[in-house]
């Protein structure tokens, strides 16, 4: 019976393996339909930003975003708190 439950679990991580793999791929596909300005879009707005904001990298996120037959660019900027920015 052991032998058949290793056989089984192999089974179970391959199938895991395989459904990885399809995210990373539709990942990959997506991001080829994204304009290649984007990444440089983002640098910039973080700098412009961060001389005025003390931001973290991960604070600036744009994303081109499908909105029936327009794309609409969504530019999402976490901000500090002010209070933990002060102390």
């Amino acid at each position: 019976m052991g032998l058949f439950d290793f056989l089984k679990a192999k089974k179970d991580t391959a199938s895991i393996a395989k459904n990885r793999l399809q995210i990373l791929i539709a990942q990959e596909r997506s991001g080829r339909d994204a304009p290649d300005y984007l990444p440089l879009l983002q640098r910039e707005l973080l700098e412009v930003i961060r001389k005025y904001v003390s931001v973290d990298v991960d604070a600036v996120k744009v994303d081109l975003v499908k909105d029936g037959d327009h794309d609409v660019l969504d530019i999402s900027v976490a901000l500090p708190d002010e209070r933990t920015a002060t102390a």
